[in-house]
């Protein structure tokens, strides 16, 4: 099969096309052709580190996680995929588990679910990482109706869809991003958008809580951002992050009585615990999908295979609207 290989890590120069073994099908694996991939943070810095990262594949390597596609062949003792459906999921490019720049995946069962039947290939796979990602971190903040929830980066790969998903979950949702473009799909996508750069968190927290503070953040910036998330959060309110690689003084953290949930979702892929869980979220997404209320944001360039470099860049200029997408078959 046709697959984008890395056999250094380091640049977008890395990537070469070349023909590497078709996988064969095993017990709880299915084997998926994909139809498209989308590029997410992680994969670009997979591919900048290597083996800076512990959960980085050797090189030569296949990276790539999320997928959409069409079920060619199940493994033994699997009797809730067949032949010819249509899926989506996040299950390789990382430790053993070969990636999705390529034209099949053999996938882990527990790391699967059935497509969205109102998304297209393109739509599915934008969805499985930041899903999961958003979907856990919400859950684990205790996420309720009626709430006040702000999310930091709301127009962005996690953003976007945790702004969707609190709505779902019948929240007043607020999103911090830039003027302009983001703050129109923050908009767009039912929340009050907050110019991050106009107002200061003082101003905001007083305008839309009466400066009481926001019951949920979910933060999909993270690092020094977290010192904006605890500013802003009311007495007892609780904070999800999927990002917190820093030393941070703790000391308002308890003299507000927050709670700091990091979510890190691919500890199941990594350490293969709980992956089951991953199946049932997608599973989650999907009905809530079907439902009308959560649709992922695709950017208007859409990369083909052979243009994996291409698509690395893009994310990495700062300048996409939504996921970054390739389409594969």
């Amino acid at each position: 099969m046709k697959a984008m290989v890395i056999r250094e890590f380091g640049g977008v120069e890395g990537f070469e096309q070349a023909e590497v073994a078709k996988p064969g099908v095993k017990a709880g694996h299915v084997l998926v052709r994909i139809a498209s991939t989308s590029v997410n943070t992680i994969d670009m810095m997979i591919r900048e580190m290597g083996e800076g990262l512990p959960f980085s594949p050797q090189a030569p390597a296949v990276l790539g996680m999320d997928f959409a596609g069409v079920v060619e062949a199940v493994g033994e003792g699997i009797t809730e995929f067949k032949a010819g459906d249509e899926v989506f999921g996040c299950a390789g490019g990382l430790g053993d588990l070969p990636g999705t720049l390529a034209e099949y995946i053999l996938a882990d069962v527990n790391l699967i679910a059935h497509k969205p039947k109102n998304l297209s290939m393109t739509e599915a796979a934008a969805l499985p990482l930041v899903g999961i990602t958003a979907f856990e971190g919400l859950q684990r903040a205790g996420i309720s109706q009626g709430q006040k929830v702000l999310v930091h980066g709301a127009a962005g790969g996690v953003g976007h869809v945790a702004v969707q998903l609190a709505r779902h979950f019948g929240a007043e949702v607020y999103g911090t991003g830039s003027a302009g473009e983001q703050a129109e799909l923050i908009e767009d996508l039912g929340a009050t958008a907050i110019d991050f750069k106009a107002e200061s968190v003082a101003d905001y927290v007083a305008k839309h809580t009466g400066g009481e503070g926001f019951d949920v953040i979910f933060d999909s910036v993270g690092g020094a951002n977290l010192n904006n998330s605890i500013e802003a959060a009311k007495l007892n309110g609780q904070i999800a992050t999927t990002l917190s690689f820093l030393e941070l003084d703790l000391s308002m953290v308890h003299m507000k009585g927050l709670s700091l949930h990091v979510v890190f979702m691919l500890i199941p892929m990594i350490h293969n615990k709980g992956r089951e869980e991953h199946g049932k979220i997608l599973e989650a997404l999907a009905k809530i999908a079907e439902a009308g209320e959560l649709k992922p944001v695709i950017d208007s360039q859409r990369f083909a295979l052979n243009e994996v470099a291409d698509a690395h860049n893009r994310l990495a200029s700062g300048q996409a609207i939504g996921k970054v997408m390739i389409d594969i078959a």
